[in-house]
């Protein structure tokens, strides 16, 4: 007999918005916790399984036997063509990922999964949660902590938000909301509310 699948929980948010410190909290509480772009730079890195189709597509960005992450984001910059030939080759393979982490989760018995993906909804891997959580904060809070970062511009950042969902729409689509404008503890609340929430819907799923 099969284990069952667990509920798949989509958390998603914009760049700046604090999903990757969200995500330490869901796995603090236990949960398991399937990180997207960690697997993306496995993927990227020596031996990783993008290394070679993706040299056959940019081989000016493959250096000592990885993907030079710094020369792929300016192929995307100047050409308009290249992201839909990169996402040709690494959706398939972090899907591949995700499907072997959420076979694991159920074997280990788990009643839900968090899926930590950035573009969740970009990707349209929306479609294939149970239920999504979107971390938000205002707007001038988010650009601060972006231009913080080394080698973050204004040019850079309004480009990346060229191509990402607007934060009002992703929390349109969103289950749950978690504002991290309020500092770690308050967050951390929010995430235990979630949890809750969740595990009793498993219950009663499964009553």
């Amino acid at each position: 007999m099969s284990a069952k699948r667990p509920l798949l929980v989509g958390l998603t948010g914009s760049i700046g918005m604090g999903k990757t410190e969200t995500a330490r909290m869901f796995a603090e509480l236990g949960i398991p916790v399937f990180d997207a772009d960690g697997v993306v730079h496995r993927l990227y890195a020596r031996g990783g399984a993008a290394v070679a189709p993706l040299e056959n597509l940019f081989p000016e960005c493959v250096v000592s036997g990885q993907v030079d992450r710094a020369c792929l984001s300016r192929k995307l910059r100047d050409d308009p063509g290249a992201l839909a030939q990169l996402e040709s080759v690494v959706h398939p393979l972090v899907l591949r990922e995700e499907r072997a982490f959420t076979a694991s989760a159920a074997a280990d018995g788990a009643d839900f999964i968090v899926l930590d993906i950035p573009l969740l909804f970009e990707t349209e891997a929306d479609t294939r949660m149970d239920a999504i959580v979107v971390v938000t904060a205002p707007r001038d809070m988010q650009r601060t902590r972006v231009l913080s970062r080394p080698g973050m511009s204004e040019v850079l950042l309004d480009q990346i938000f060229a191509r990402q969902m607007p934060d009002v729409d992703k929390r349109r689509s969103a289950d749950f909301i978690v504002e991290t404008d309020k500092g770690l503890g308050n967050a951390r609340e929010q995430v235990k509310r979630i949890v809750a929430i969740l595990r009793a819907r498993v219950r009663e799923e499964n009553a």
